[in-house]
């Protein structure tokens, strides 16, 4: 059976990744798979372990850590940890499925530096940060200090675009689905 492969796209909050993402996942055979990740905090609601999320303590998770189990992990709040394990990108992969991921600009730069020609990286970028600006607020969903922030990480996250095998601006979504479904289609 021929290994799958590892696709990663990257993109500022507001971009249209997620629409983007879960367009691809209607195309069957595309064989696209997502990887479950792994984090630190407790189960929400109906979240199971190994359907939502791999709960892990955080002593446990910081283990794994230390002893190489993750391609990519993050603290995104103090004391949480979320994170991308090893064994789940190789069991995607060894089963023939492509595994796209949806992660940070620097999970996406290690996760390439760990597969090298393995892993295909697609940065999406807004038509210009004006714009992204308009998207955000027509969201309604920030409160001006928190749009702000989202703002000025866009653009720190928009420097490492040149980084990424490619770069795809979605200044129309049509367009950007296909450019990203033909870069998956040549790699995969």
């Amino acid at each position: 059976m021929k290994k799958g492969k590892i696709i990663i796209l990257s993109a500022p909050s507001g971009t249209g990744k997620s629409t983007i993402i879960s367009r691809l996942m209607q195309h069957p055979e595309l064989k696209l798979e997502f990887s479950i990740s792994a984090t630190s905090r407790s189960p929400r609601g109906n979240e199971k372990h190994g359907k939502d999320y791999y709960f892990l303590s955080l002593e446990e998770f910081e283990q794994k850590v230390a002893q190489g189990h993750f391609v990519e992990w993050e603290e995104v709040y103090a004391g949480t940890k979320y994170g991308t394990l090893v064994d789940e990108v190789d069991r995607i992969i060894n089963s023939g499925n492509n595994l796209i991921m949806d992660i940070d600009v620097k999970g996406a730069l290690n996760v390439k530096k760990k597969y090298g020609s393995e892993a295909m990286t697609i940065f999406i970028l807004p038509p210009s940060l004006k714009e992204l600006e308009a998207r955000l607020r027509a969201r309604a969903t920030d409160s001006e200090e928190s749009l702000m922030k989202r703002i000025a990480k866009a653009g720190y996250e928009m420097e490492f675009a040149g980084k990424f095998d490619f770069q795809v601006v979605n200044d129309n979504l049509d367009r950007a689905v296909e450019e990203v479904e033909k870069h998956i289609r040549d790699f995969a």
